[in-house]
């Protein structure tokens, strides 16, 4: 089955910052805000990704910055946020997208290791969060769309540390809602189920996986990224504009 796009006459020329942007979800959030018309900065660590997407998608002449960049380096990433409201214009939409559910266990998980992981799964997202909102204050109003998962709402084994990261996005999604809703910002978690990425079909996508994803969604069929990303154009337009505070979640029907 073709997914369709809906299309969102307010988007255009919006300017939208996505992190993790080069490849799975973030690539086609991309590819989608991109072909609205939006102007659209990603950052990401996969510089020849990034850039082959960037110019791949500025010859169809639509307009992309890409920027190669370690979100858990907090200083680097707030410059590379400056450089694109200085190129596009102020960031009225924020994807909080970037994030690594690499496995690991409670036995080997030691104090560094934690930080890592809460940096590259949630603080990145509190912070590129405060460096947008002055301009979405002043643009009177935007939209901030952090990335969940349901991974942590069935209890998954395998992942500890992210579950909890992903749990305290939505907590810091209902947080933010409160703060930021007096000055019409919206803030929402998308919530993927079990996205068929090329990441995860090389590493996880087998056929027992197959038949647990058959037999859990009450949808037949795959989520697919673009599935993700229709989601997230729909919480960055105005057809969304009373919606705050939310979970949106996108898993066939697991949940």
């Amino acid at each position: 089955m073709t997914t369709q796009q809906a299309i969102y006459p307010d988007l255009k020329d919006k300017t939208v910052l996505i992190s993790g942007g080069a490849s799975g979800i973030g690539e086609f959030m991309v590819r989608a805000f991109a072909a609205q018309g939006a102007k659209v900065g990603f950052v990401d660590r996969a510089q020849s990704q990034g850039e082959r997407l960037a110019a791949l998608l500025n010859s169809q002449g639509l307009t992309v910055e890409f920027e190669c960049c370690d979100i858990t380096d907090e200083i680097g990433y707030r410059a590379a946020i400056g450089r694109f409201e200085q190129s596009l214009g102020p960031i009225t939409v924020l994807v909080n997208n970037a994030a690594n559910d690499v496995r690991h266990s409670l036995e080997e998980i030691d104090s560094q290791m934690f930080d890592r992981l809460i940096a590259v799964n949630l603080k990145h997202a509190f912070f590129a969060a405060k460096a947008v909102v002055p301009m979405m204050k002043e643009a009177g109003g935007g939209s901030i769309i952090n990335l969940g998962s349901v991974g942590w709402m069935m209890a998954s084994a395998g992942y500890p540390v992210y579950a909890a990261s992903k749990a305290a996005a939505h907590g810091m999604t209902r947080g933010l809602a409160r703060e930021l809703g007096p000055s019409h910002i919206r803030v929402n978690t998308l919530v993927p189920g079990w996205v068929m990425t090329e990441k995860q079909l090389a590493m996880w996508v087998d056929d027992a996986a197959r038949e647990l994803i058959a037999r859990s969604q009450c949808m037949p069929g795959s989520v697919m990224p673009e599935h993700i990303a229709n989601m997230a154009l729909f919480l960055a337009s105005d057809a969304s504009a009373m919606c705050s505070a939310q979970n949106f979640i996108v898993d066939g029907g697991w949940v």
